[in-house]
């Protein structure tokens, strides 16, 4: 069932006031390196990896084919809102990612971020959350670490759902150089107006952390930078899938489980407001004259059953941008 986390995200009203920030740390010096490798299997492996700008060990897990066919790129996914276990990406245990990549000629990267993080590098460390940053990992220190670790060619994608799937599109807008395909699976992609940093700053709040550490105060610059609809430019060039259901009950909804109730209220309310994000989206794009592919679904609520739908759909567009 969803956790009161999920409802707190959408339905608390928070007041968005600048407090007194702590100073920011200095990263500790040293390279970015592998501290640990366990190969759980004959396609995962498990990895701790220290990150010179967190100064900490990262726990990340990589997938390979089971039949590698010489270099391949890499596809890093990014979870939702917090990893439940935070040694086992949700992609695994709940996304089948394991099974549908089994045969495909690509690595796939599953780190395992900090709780409500968006995967971004924040301004200051957080007395609750710690340090975070996210995009200095995942864009300058890990790569190269995969690359060499498990055959990488150097040509990177990423994909994400919910939180995760505004990060993976704030990354790619912002790294346009970098990542040549990207998907986002029920996201929402605005920072700067209100309802959409009041949403952010909800989840980051459910965890205990103050988002004026992550991009300042209400009016920080840093709040429009990160948003995707201002700097859709960014994505000009990519592979881009992008999908969303209605909020309304599907297939996946037997009505038979307190489960599938919380699918339909909560679940439902999430997913009605991913649509509305999703089509401001493809209508900057479409300005734009930037394509991409979205797919709206006549039905369906914000939960796993429907990601697991949405990843073999969105592969032909990512494979195409990873040159697959």
């Amino acid at each position: 069932m969803f956790s009161t986390r999920r409802i707190a995200v959408f339905f608390v009203v928070l007041a968005l006031s600048s407090v007194g920030m702590p100073t920011v740390a200095s990263a500790q010096p040293g390279a970015a390196h592998i501290t640990s490798r366990d190969d759980v299997s004959e396609t995962l492996a498990q990895l701790s990896v220290y990150s010179p700008s967190m100064d900490r060990a990262i726990e990340v897990q990589v997938l390979t084919p089971v039949v590698g066919a010489g270099p391949r790129p890499t596809l890093y996914m990014l979870s939702g809102l917090g990893e439940e276990d935070p040694s086992n990406s949700m992609w695994l245990r709940k996304g089948s990612a394991a099974g549908f990549f089994r045969d495909k000629n690509v690595n796939v990267v599953l780190p395992l971020a900090g709780p409500g993080s968006f995967y971004a590098d924040w301004q200051r460390d957080d007395p609750a959350l710690g340090r975070y940053q996210w995009e200095t990992f995942l864009t300058e220190e890990l790569p190269p670490l995969i690359d060499a670790e498990f055959d990488g060619n150097g040509r990177d994608g990423i994909a994400g759902l919910s939180m995760g799937a505004q990060s993976a599109m704030m990354l790619a807008s912002r790294n346009p150089d970098f990542y040549s395909a990207v998907a986002a699976y029920s996201g929402c992609f605005t920072s700067a107006e209100p309802a959409g940093q009041g949403s952010m700053r909800a989840i980051v709040s459910a965890f205990g952390g103050d988002a004026n550490n992550m991009f300042g105060g209400p009016l920080d610059p840093d709040w429009a930078a990160h948003d995707v609809v201002i700097n859709a430019e960014g994505l000009r060039g990519q592979a881009i899938y992008v999908s969303v259901g209605t909020g309304y009950p599907g297939r996946h909804e037997s009505f038979q489980t307190a489960q599938d109730w919380d699918r339909v209220i909560i679940g439902g309310a999430i997913e009605a407001g991913a649509n509305y994000c999703t089509h401001r989206l493809d209508e900057r794009l479409r300005s734009m004259g930037i394509r991409a592919t979205f797919d709206y679904e006549n039905a369906g609520t914000h939960s796993w059953p429907y990601w697991v739908d949405q990843l073999p759909k969105s592969w032909p567009t990512l494979a195409g941008g990873l040159g697959l």
